[in-house]
Parts: C-alpha cells; structure tokens; sequence
C-alpha cells in the first residue's frame, strides 16, 4: 500500500531528508502483517472521512475496490467515522440535563 498521496511526494520535492522518514512510518505503517492491506485500507478510508479528506476518500476507496472490496463493505466502514463522530455531541449534550439518582 506504499503508494505516497501527492502531499507527501510534494514534501519529498522540498525536504528530501524529513521525506525519507515520512515515506518510512508509511511504509511501516502498511506493510503486510497481522492486518491484511484491505483492511489497513478501511482503516486508512474511515480516518479521512473523519478528517474530512475528500481525496483521500475518494483515492482510498477505489484502492479498496481494486483489493477487491464491494460497494456494501464501503457503505458499512464509513458508518464508523459517523459513529465516532457523531458521538461526541450526542454524549456531551447530555451534560445539558442533571443525573437523576
């Protein structure tokens, strides 16, 4: 999965050094292991959603096609960063209401 976004290749145009040892965490990071490269992908997928990266979900997403993932597994991975996100108002929001015991 060690292909680098054009973010980071642009930092290697400009920083070949700090390059190096970026392209290095992103090769740790997604190199075979435990965790099979498509779900290293639905990890990386279901982030950038949360962050907000259009591109990055839309490169993500065919790279997840192209491992062979199907339109239902997508749709379930990016309920999570709804899940995560939507979360936070919903639990702070009940802050607003004393606790009854």
């Amino acid at each position: 999965m060690a292909k680098f976004p054009p973010f980071v290749e642009e930092l290697g145009r400009r920083d070949k050094e700090f390059y190096d040892v970026v392209t290095k965490v992103i090769e740790t990071a997604t190199k075979p292991g435990a965790v099979d490269e498509k779900t290293k992908v639905f990890i990386c997928l279901a982030l950038d959603a949360y962050i907000g990266s259009e591109r990055g979900v839309m490169v993500l997403a065919n790279r997840a096609r192209e491992l062979g993932a199907t339109e239902e597994e997508l749709m379930e991975v990016l309920r999570i960063p709804y899940y995560i996100a939507g979360s936070r108002p919903l639990i702070t929001a009940n802050n607003a209401f004393p606790k009854k015991e």
